[in-house]
This record gives C-alpha cells, structure tokens and sequence, in this order.
C-alpha cells in the first residue's frame, strides 16, 4: 500500500506526539524508583555529609530512597562524567562542586564539558576558605602577611590540598594580587596539610572552612581572613581577605547537577525541594555547624555561577601555568 505525502506527515505527527506523551507520563510518574547521586568525594568529608543530611531530607519528600554513590578519582571527573553519560531521566544527579569548574582549565583534554554536557539543578552551600596560620606567626594580620613576604621573597611556604586544588588557585591568586612570592607545598588533602601546619613545617594555608575549623575553635591555628566577599557566619570575627584586597574573592560552592536532557518539570521539582529543605532552620543550623551556609538558587543563577567561576578559575590557572598532576 501506497501511503501520499500527506498521510506519511500525519503517521510520523502522530509516532511524536505518542513519544512525547510516553515521556511525559514518565516524568510525572517520577520517582518511581531510587534516586543515585553520585559524589565526587569519599565517605566522611563536609561533601559527603550534607549530600547524605541532603538525600535524607529529599528521600522524605520524594517518597523514595537517595542512595550517595561516592565515586572519586581523577579530580571529580571520573563521577561527572559517569552522569554525563547517565539516561536523563532524573533516577542519577551529580553532586557538583567548584572543582568542576576549575577542571575545564586543569585537564583541557576531558570527554565531555561540564557547562554543555550538564544540566544545573540548583544549589545545595557555600562555604569560604579561610587563610590559617599558627598563633605565633610573624605576621598577625593580611597587611603585616603581604609585608612580611615582600621583605622576604620566597620564605613562606604556604600548603594546599595538592595541584590544582581550590585552595592552591586561591592562593596563586593571592599572591598575584599582592604582589608577593611564596613557595607552594601540596599535600594530598587537608589532614596532613593541617598537621604540618600546626607543626611547623609550613607557614600558612588557604584552607576550606568546614576541615580548619576545629583547629581555629581549640587555638591551634589562627584565622586572618576568609575568601569569601562576606564574613562567614560561622565566623563572624574574622575579616575577608577583600577587605584588605579589594577585588579578591574564592568561594566554594555545591550544587546539583543532572544530563543535559532532563525535562524541564524534573529539574523544577527538585530545585523547589531543595530549596524548600535550606529554608528549614534546623537544617540550615547543621550545615552552619559544618561551616558551610545555604545557597539557595534557581537553575539559571546556578548556571551562572558556574560559567562565571569556570571563566575566573580559568584565566588564573594559566595565569600560574598550573597543570593537573
């Protein structure tokens, strides 16, 4: 049988409006299913609580388990890139973090794009890292540390939690900033990093918020700034790095993330839940108690603030010619 032009556009009008119905009944019956989301980090840091007090919180809303994947390696891209290739149908989301915006300049050979591969969800914290030194060290304040190192090339050494870490990029961008020269020390995360410190074998660090801060509460460290523009609620008594440095700014910040090709309606919902979830005082409590705050945002401004600290990040790494190791 012979079927005319016109007949051919009606079957395959109808063949997509079956396909969009299905996809449609699918999103509205989601979930249906457990939820994977995966995050970049192992078991016990300030990522994978909140992601687990996060999935806990969702699980009660959406009626169905938030299992964590922590899936690490390879600087977080080993995980993004296993959701990048995920079905876009709301059952696996990444937990993203201001590590996926400086990769696009540390490994500028990856197979995928986070900004074009990845659809932004919402936030989930933000946190600063604040510049930590031992009680006793020469310099006391920003002014005296700028000074102090301009009088004294290359004596400080100052630690991070390995190349190409957030808090090695802070630092070479404060040292741009400034003026000064420092000898950089990269450890392989903040525990002996922060152990050094304290010991003396390092002069100060850039360090995230939520691991110095028990050091900062018990004396062993002291804080002279935060990074990020505002005093951090946790500490409200220490200064921003800005105040003395107009312009300086490094946040760190989470945030979910799923494909690209999520429908519309799934990424609404879970913006609205967890949105919902940081307003809740108790849970903004136990995130503030970690050292982090509540980032409230809508899928736009997320992906805003992806691109705008993908482009920064980008110009100050090769502005250090830092390479991924």
């Amino acid at each position: 049988m012979k079927i005319n032009r016109r007949q051919f556009h009606g079957v395959a009008a109808g063949v997509g409006a079956l396909a969009l119905t299905g996809g449609a009944a699918r999103a509205q019956n989601w979930p249906d299913r457990p939820i994977h989301l995966v995050v970049t980090f192992p078991p016990g840091g300030t990522n994978d609580i909140i992601a687990r007090l996060m999935g806990d919180e969702l699980s009660r809303r959406f009626g169905q388990p938030f299992i964590i994947d922590n899936k690490f390696g390879g600087g977080g891209n080993i995980g993004a890139e296993g959701v990048v290739r995920a079905a876009p149908d709301g059952y696996t989301l990444l937990q993203a973090t201001a590590a996926n915006a400086t990769n696009a300049a540390l490994y500028p050979n990856l197979p995928f794009n986070f900004q074009r591969d990845l659809a932004p969800v919402a936030g989930i914290y933000g946190l600063p890292l604040v510049l930590v030194t031992r009680p006793n060290f020469v310099a006391q304040t920003i002014p005296e540390l700028i000074a102090y190192a301009r009088a004294n090339p290359d004596k400080i050494s100052h630690g991070s939690g390995g190349v190409g870490s957030i808090s090695h990029i802070c630092a070479e961008m404060f040292k741009a900033m400034s003026g000064i020269r420092m000898v950089h020390v990269p450890y392989r995360g903040s525990t002996i990093e922060l152990g050094d410190l304290v010991a003396g074998r390092i002069e100060m660090a850039f360090d995230p918020l939520p691991s110095s801060l028990d050091y900062i509460r018990d004396g062993r460290l002291k804080a002279l700034a935060v990074t990020t523009l505002a005093r951090s609620e946790t500490l409200p008594d220490v200064p921003t790095v800005a105040s003395f440095l107009p312009g300086y700014e490094a946040n760190v910040w989470v945030g979910l993330c799923a494909p690209r090709a999520l429908p519309a309606d799934l990424i609404q919902r879970l913006n609205t839940e967890i949105n919902a979830v940081l307003a809740d005082a108790a849970f903004r409590k136990r995130m503030l108690d970690l050292g982090a705050s509540p980032l409230p945002l809508t899928p736009a401004a997320f992906g805003k603030l992806i691109a705008d600290d993908t482009e920064k990040w980008t110009k100050v790494i090769n502005a250090a010619g830092i390479k991924a190791e």
